[in-house]
């Protein structure tokens, strides 16, 4: 009996035989996890994606440009919540509006207005609240001549339009000399600054006609105080 190697010739063919095929085993298959879903066929959406597509996210948030826009944004929140949900969230904006007006008050620079903002400004105003002067009666003052106007009496009328014109005077001349000593105990605490003048000065006259329970902010300090 005669051998052949593999990849002879065969004698009576005279063609190659074939060789042999290395065996190869079969490929295990991955392992299924029960617990997720088959056939998906596309990858889970993330969490945001799924809020903007219910309408509970709304993309990046821009700030409203004009105040009717800013309602309009207002209703639309509304429209997409429940009674709870809205009455939950009106008491939060009204929590938020206290606390924001209670640190304006208090005289916190991130709520205050631009003018108000500044260490110059607030030595400014606790200069103005420790003073007493004659402009502090401009306003009381020109209640009782509106008063008096309304009443259909010649004398008083009369006299009210002079004590009119005397609290101009006063006004006019007081509010001078007072906007002059702020300027210069500001130049006197704060060499480098530029907030004197005019600005500075009107400033005062604003603050010190006003009764000290109307100021805004309120003041930090009593008349008599040291500064």
């Amino acid at each position: 009996m005669k051998l052949r190697a593999f990849g002879s010739r065969d004698d009576e063919t005279g063609k190659d035989s074939p060789a042999p095929e290395a065996a190869t085993e079969p490929t295990p298959e991955p392992a299924v996890d029960p617990r997720r879903p088959v056939g998906k066929g596309k990858p889970t959406p993330r969490r945001r994606d799924q809020e903007r597509a219910r309408g509970m996210r709304q993309g990046p948030v821009t700030a409203p440009l004009t105040r009717k826009e800013a309602k309009e944004r207002r209703k639309a929140a509304q429209a997409s919540m429940s009674k709870e949900e809205r009455r939950a969230a009106k008491a939060e904006e009204r929590a938020a509006r206290e606390e924001r007006r209670q640190l304006m008050m208090e005289g916190d620079d991130r709520y205050v207005l631009s003018r108000d903002r500044g260490e110059v400004r607030r030595f400014a105003r606790d200069w103005v609240d420790t003073h007493r002067r004659l402009i502090n009666w401009f306003m009381p003052l020109a209640l009782f001549v509106i008063v008096f106007q309304l009443i259909p009496n010649p004398e008083l009328l009369a006299f009210s339009q002079t004590l009119f014109l005397v609290l101009i005077a006063v006004v006019v001349i007081d509010g001078v000399l007072l906007g002059r000593t702020v300027n210069k105990a500001v130049r006197e605490r704060f060499p480098d600054t530029d907030d004197t003048g005019f600005g500075m000065g009107w400033y005062a006259v604003m603050r010190a006609t006003q009764p000290r329970m109307l100021r805004t902010p309120r003041p930090r300090v009593r008349p008599g105080d040291a500064i």
